[in-house]
């Protein structure tokens, strides 16, 4: 009997301890599967924070300033392709945002200027919108910015968004501490439902250099068609350099989301900077060209009996020139 039952416990051992060992190596499994998706989120996140700081890996050295001609030739046929890419939205129906955002004088106005210059401002609009009233401040953070997304057919372009209270209200102390953490996890919410919603939605950074954005910052000082662009507020900003990156860095880390990634564009050379972006845009939002048809002018019809009145009657503006 004692032989039996100490067969019978040597088995039960034998068996909690292959037991054990099985719930062990489990475990292992479980650890090194779990390390192993831990790690795919890591790479995936660390790919796409690569991929909103530019792709550091594949930063080129700068390159010589562009031939006039050269530049003047590639945005006359960027700006030529923009107008096909309306045509485009317009046929199907699509929504499309785009937001520039950046320091001051990094270049998002010139980019903003030539990127619309072909296009038609009926079905492209471009929202920069102001301080907000008393009565904004009351409301949503969102809602004075939801109010100009785009119906269908529409591309509207953000100079300066939502992003303000990442960037300006959060360096200059415009928003409170609590505000500002519920618009960094609003903020992926809020993109995802306008992506989910159809519309297509990029996000651009215009980033320029410290000696750069000086240099530009003088160039306003004594240029007076340029001068309104120097506003009390950027004079401040220059004193706050690594409190706008700081934040800025925090804003692409929240806010760089699968949905809605940032893009980066250099933009100490302000020709390539703005061809880089009209480019990417063109790649980023896809479109065939759908030619106008072609319209045939007839004849004009005779004025017949109708005889005008005469000029003197009317005021005219002078020949200065």
């Amino acid at each position: 009997m004692r032989g039996g039952t100490g067969e019978t416990m040597g088995k039960k051992q034998h068996a909690e301890s292959n037991g054990a060992a099985h719930a062990g190596h489990a475990d292992d499994e479980g650890r090194k599967k779990a390390k192993k998706k831990h790690g795919k989120h890591k790479k995936h996140h660390e790919a796409v924070v690569a991929d909103a700081l530019d792709g550091r890996d594949h930063q080129a050295a700068p390159k010589p300033p562009m031939d006039k001609h050269e530049y003047e030739a590639e945005l006359e046929r960027l700006q030529i392709e923009m107008v096909k890419l309306q045509y485009w939205v317009k046929h199907k129906g699509l929504r499309v945002v785009l937001i520039f955002e950046g320091r001051d004088a990094a270049g998002k106005g010139g980019m903003i200027k030539r990127l619309t210059e072909g296009m038609n401002p009926r079905g492209c609009r471009i929202v920069a919108l102001g301080t907000p009233s008393d009565r904004e401040k009351t409301q949503w953070y969102f809602q004075r910015y939801v109010a100009h997304l785009p119906s269908a057919g529409e591309i509207v372009i953000f100079d300066r968004s939502w992003y303000n209270r990442a960037g300006v209200e959060r360096v200059m102390g415009f928003c409170t501490d609590d505000e500002y953490t519920e618009f960094m996890r609003a903020c992926p919410e809020f993109e995802g439902m306008l992506v989910r919603s159809g519309i297509q939605l990029l996000k651009y950074w215009f980033s320029v250099s410290d000696d750069e954005q000086e240099r530009r910052f003088k160039a306003r000082l004594h240029d007076p068609m340029k001068r309104w662009k120097l506003s009390p507020m950027d004079l401040s900003s220059r004193d706050k350099w690594v409190e706008y990156s700081k934040a800025k860095d925090e804003m692409l880390l929240h806010t760089n989301i699968p949905e809605a990634p940032w893009f980066t564009v250099e933009s100490d050379d302000k020709e390539r900077a703005r061809l880089n972006c009209m480019r990417h845009i063109l790649v980023k939002v896809p479109y065939e060209d759908l030619p106008p048809e072609a319209v045939k002018l007839k004849p004009r019809k005779p004025a017949g009996s109708y005889v005008r009145p005469p000029k003197t009657e009317q005021f005219y503006v002078p020949q200065y020139y």
